[in-house]
């Protein structure tokens, strides 16, 4: 295929007086960076014919003025003499007073191109001339990049377009009329693409609307060694597109913040980095993203009861300085109230890196397991008969960092740290789920005892997720749940919870019975030969407890709850 040009032409009835008084207007962007279109003509068709001839690509014309109605917007090639030379064709009803946006891309031609999605006309309604305040210069971002993925586009911490592809518009991004930069990063944001200078004061924007343009194929070589990858700036007045030219990247870190303070005074928090609050009602047992913060240069990361005002409101603090290109996943654990929890940790921002967006094997699930429970003790966490996790205090990250294990669905206990009393079981149905390949954070959140803790929010395993949002309950697994399993020997603890004293069912008083009661640690509280009927636990501090009966053959194990 030869040259390729763009037509315009009307196919409507207008009614007359209203759609004279009251004109669509349009700006066409020549942005298809197939060679054969490499320069294009545009006719406006209507009561008079217009011919703009010779558009070369990556131009856009100015706001064209046109009578509402439906129009034909069709590509023909170059140096077409009349309107039925048009191949391609689009239908666009124009409102009056209606402003549009129509960029032209794709691919036309049938071989030479890495992917080839076919030839279009992307339109945009309620498009601008001017920023809609003075002191703002407004962005439409358009993907027109063929063999681009779907991108973020970004600025400083700010995340500006959130997954575009190509052939999609954003909706328009108001910015303060100064001069930044941009990047473009995979959808996830782990990624840097390419930066850009977005000098929008110094080329004098201010008050101004543009069209920003991602132009260009990221692999020229697959694609008819044709332009590269760049952003583009489309004026509202026409003409050559703007190139934004690409500058030195800037140095982020990459930081998960997860809200596990189960503190009921904190069930939602303010968060400020720098001053600036970043997350606004932050509700426990949620996860942000993976966020972009500053890195090689100190920060200062502020938490704040719900509905602060501003950083001076913030009753905790962390000074931190970032590595550039540094993952990190910050916890919030502890207790801040003075009153009501026992024991009560002091809150915390527990910090974790490097950490991981994705996992290190594809056919894998990594885990990196947390634990935020303030009133439980040290302890493991198994699957089976492997130890995933070794003696993991609160406040603690897994000392070894993630656990890479094959996606699969496993049975996870929590058991004290001698690995001799199973506290509580777990489905984690990690193929489920499909987490495979993932990286995730499984956190241990809430009370043993809420009774003991103003009746706040019950043990269990909750994850994270590396995109965010509400973190995700592991169910307790069909056995080993609240009580455990008798082994051998057969009986059972009444009444269950209980005050001062426990009655020992099942078990002949007679026979030579040694009992053992441990607290959830798996430290002995209590050891008692020949039992008979009850046992007092009037000493005891509230809590879970094990009870071991042993008689020198047979052993069994029960869980019971001193109030």
């Amino acid at each position: 295929m030869t040259y390729r040009k763009l037509l315009l032409t009307t196919s409507a009835v207008l009614s007359m007086g209203i759609a004279m008084a009251q004109p669509a207007k349009i700006q066409v962007i020549h942005n298809c960076a197939d060679k054969a279109a490499d320069t294009v003509d545009i006719w406006v068709n209507g009561p008079t014919t217009t011919k703009l001839e010779n558009v070369p690509f990556r131009t856009a014309t100015a706001y064209l003025s046109l009578n509402a109605g439906v129009y034909n917007i069709g590509i023909a090639p170059k140096t077409s003499t009349v309107v039925t030379d048009t191949f391609y064709n689009l239908n666009a009803s124009l409102a009056a007073n209606g402003k549009y946006v129509a960029v032209a891309g794709g691919i036309e031609s049938t071989t030479g191109y890495a992917p080839a999605p076919p030839l279009r006309i992307s339109v945009f309604a309620t498009a601008r001339e001017t920023a809609a305040n003075g002191a703002n210069t407004d962005l439409l971002i358009m993907h027109g990049s063929t063999d681009a993925p779907t991108v973020d586009v970004r600025s400083g911490t700010s995340t500006l377009v959130n997954d575009i592809a190509f052939g999609s518009f954003s909706s328009y991004v108001e910015l303060p009329t100064s001069n930044y930069k941009v990047r473009i990063t995979t959808s996830t944001g782990a990624t840097t693409v390419q930066t850009y200078s977005a000098p929008l004061q110094t080329l004098g924007l201010g008050g101004k609307s543009i069209v920003v343009l991602a132009s260009g194929f990221l692999n020229p070589a697959n694609n008819s060694n044709g332009p590269a990858f760049g952003l583009y700036v489309a004026l509202p007045t026409g003409g050559a597109l703007v190139p934004l030219p690409i500058t030195t990247a800037e140095v982020f870190a990459r930081v998960q913040a997860i809200h596990n303070c189960a503190d009921k005074a904190g069930d939602s928090v303010d968060v400020y980095l720098n001053g600036t609050k970043i997350a606004d009602n932050f509700a426990f047992r949620t996860a942000t993203e993976f966020l972009d913060v500053p890195a090689k240069t100190p920060i200062n990361v502020g938490i704040a009861l719900k509905n602060s005002t501003s950083v001076a409101d913030t009753f905790y603090n962390l000074n931190a300085t970032l590595d550039s290109a540094g993952r990190y996943i910050l916890t919030a654990n502890g207790i801040e109230s003075p009153t009501g929890y026992s024991p009560n940790p002091a809150f915390r921002l527990s910090v974790f890196g490097p950490a991981r967006e994705t996992g290190s094997n594809s056919a894998n699930t990594d885990l990196l397991v947390m634990h935020g429970s303030t009133d439980a003790p040290t302890v493991d966490v198994r699957s089976g008969s492997s130890v995933l996790v070794n003696d993991i205090a609160f406040g603690n990250y897994n000392s070894s960092g993630y656990v890479s294990l094959p996606t699969s669905n496993y049975t996870i206990s929590i058991t004290d740290a001698t690995g001799a009393t199973t506290v509580k079981s777990y489905s984690a149905p990690l193929q489920t789920l499909a987490l495979q390949g993932q990286a995730i954070t499984v956190l241990a959140s809430g009370f043993l005892t809420p009774a003991n803790n103003s009746n706040g929010a019950a043990f269990g395993l909750y994850v994270a997720l590396p995109t965010g949002g509400a973190l995700v309950a592991l169910p307790a697994a069909t056995t080993g749940i609240n009580n455990v399993a008798a082994k051998g020997l057969a009986f059972s603890i009444v009444p269950n919870p209980a005050n001062n004293t426990i009655s020992i069912n099942g078990i002949d008083v007679n026979s030579n019975v040694n009992i053992t009661v441990t607290d959830i640690s798996g430290r002995v509280v209590k050891s008692v030969n020949n039992a008979g009927a009850q046992i007092n636990i009037s000493d005891l501090n509230s809590g879970v407890y094990f009870l071991r009966a042993d008689n020198g053959v047979e052993q069994g194990v029960q869980r019971f709850v001193k109030l």
